[in-house]
């Protein structure tokens, strides 16, 4: 079944990121309001949304994570990670700075190849060093050749590089953990816009029924792309999964360079090429370390949960 060609789970797979990298489009619309707002009703509508989806599916793990101590004080620190994730992303694209989140993503694929050398004491081969090499080369020279430190494109790659490097050390379901993430955020989340209606700050309701419909389907399209993902993961080989992952970042570069006018300076361009290099060859020695990757189909669905854009 594994030389099989699935047309369903490659189609999930690439709607997913699809819909991961024109989300850059939704998240441009709510522009006007503050990024920690915009995170705030994320959380709000996700738990929401999810709670749904675990009813609709009587998937109830998140109840076993909430009873055993170790799970929760992870899941904190994952809560804390996925949160910064998001609201660094929604600043990057309310400050146009949508270059220099989608380099972020693509940095993240080889961060987390360091988490998993360093931390977990994963062995990779000469040629994922040398990828690696040429990331690390990419930002160096965008930090000194552009005359700044990319604090965006770290920050997003190294949030969700921890957040999914927890994931994978503690074997968590994608949903029910997003579920209990969102849940330890949600108190948070609600104080925060009580506190922002207060002030007479909050837009949800004051700015124009469109933005408020916006606001609503922050759960919805946090959750479907998941979904889509989740399910086609687990149908295709791990470095199909691993190639198309470049299509959402690829299209968040394409939005914000020819959509929205952003800049793309020649030391961009130069350090975006060395951290394609690197991730050309990254994916070249997936692809060539196929035959040894064959997992089961229970076991690759755990390794892929941890591939998934918080977007």
């Amino acid at each position: 079944m594994e030389n099989k060609l699935d047309i369903k789970g490659y189609a999930l797979v690439f709607s997913s990121y699809i819909m991961w990298g024109l989300l850059t489009f939704y998240w441009k619309q709510l522009t006007m309001l503050l990024p920690f707002e915009v995170l705030s009703t994320r959380i709000i509508f996700s738990f929401i949304t999810m709670g749904l989806v675990l009813i609709w599916r009587r998937n109830h793990l998140f109840l076993s994570y909430l009873k055993q101590s170790n799970k929760r004080r992870i899941l904190m620190m994952t809560s804390l990670l996925i949160m910064a994730n998001w609201v660094i992303y929604i600043y990057a694209v309310s400050s146009d700075q949508i270059v220099q989140a989608s380099l972020g993503y693509y940095i993240n694929p080889l961060i987390s190849i360091l988490l998993g050398l360093l931390l977990l004491k994963e062995k990779i081969t000469r040629l994922q060093t040398v990828a690696v090499g040429f990331a690390v080369a990419g930002v160096l020279y965008m930090t000194f050749g552009y005359g700044r430190f990319p604090w965006i494109s770290i920050a997003v790659a190294m949030s969700f590089g921890f957040y999914g490097y927890y994931k994978k050390k503690e074997n968590l379901d994608t949903l029910n953990s997003l579920f209990v993430e969102m849940m330890m955020g949600l108190p948070l989340a609600i104080m925060y816009m009580l506190w922002l209606s207060s002030k007479g700050g909050a837009h949800f309701i004051t700015v124009s029924p469109w933005v408020t419909f916006l606001m609503c389907l922050t759960g919805i399209v946090s959750i479907v792309p998941l979904l889509c993902f989740t399910e086609g993961a687990k149908r295709i080989p791990l470095s199909s999964v691993g190639f198309l992952q470049y299509i959402a970042p690829t299209l968040m570069l394409l939005i914000g360079v020819l959509v929205y006018d952003e800049p793309f300076t020649r030391e961009q361009l130069l350090s975006f090429v060395l951290i394609w290099i690197g991730l050309s060859l990254y994916t070249f020695s997936l692809i060539r370390s196929k035959p040894r990757m064959i997992l089961k189909t229970d076991e690759k669905a755990k390794v892929v949960e941890t591939l998934i854009e918080s977007k």
